[in-house]
């Protein structure tokens, strides 16, 4: 019976060193934060881009006037080497994005890239005089203003995760100047 001692401690201490890592994770556990909330993102002031951009573009800029409040800016540049891309993008109080992007470069690849994949429907919107063409699916849904008179050689593209009535409200509110 000399060898059954010795399994027991054995046992024991396997037991015990298990017990202790048990509770060394439920401890690290407690400390590290669980916020599985969305991050907070920064609201954007995008003036001054919006300023450059309509001074640099050789086309008539698109920026929202008047967008319900909890619309907050998010991101936004002007790229006049990129066939003078301009980019602004809004997230929703619903978790959803909108976004205005504008270019002078290939209208198919331009509005491949902008809309995500999302391809052209049969539908359209007249909005302030101008149609604009609904592409669907992809990532995004989108709302197309294609070169015309107005805008001077570039295509508008109004996309995002937004329902086509958000998209329909943020293609309203562009003022082009």
């Amino acid at each position: 019976m000399a060898g059954t001692n010795g399994k027991q401690k054995t046992a024991r201490s396997m037991v015990l060193s298990l017990g202790v890592i048990v509770l060394a994770g439920l401890v690290m556990w407690a400390f590290i934060p669980h916020d599985d909330k969305e991050p907070d993102l920064p609201r954007v002031d995008y003036r001054v881009e919006l300023l450059t951009a309509r001074r640099a573009a050789p086309y008539p800029v698109a920026a929202p006037e008047g967008l319900p409040e909890g619309w907050k800016a998010t991101s936004v540049r002007y790229r006049g080497a990129d066939s003078d891309t301009w980019h602004l993008g809004f997230h929703l109080p619903d978790g959803a994005y909108v976004q205005v992007q504008q270019s002078t470069g290939k209208p198919a690849a331009f509005i491949d890239e902008a809309a995500q994949g999302a391809t052209a429907t049969e539908a359209t919107e007249e909005i302030d005089g101008r149609t604009w063409t609904r592409y669907e699916g992809g990532r995004y849904d989108a709302l197309v203003l294609k070169d015309t008179d107005g805008t001077k050689g570039a295509t508008t593209v109004v996309a995002g995760t937004g329902s086509f009535g958000e998209l329909t409200k943020m293609a309203t509110a562009l003022e082009m100047s």
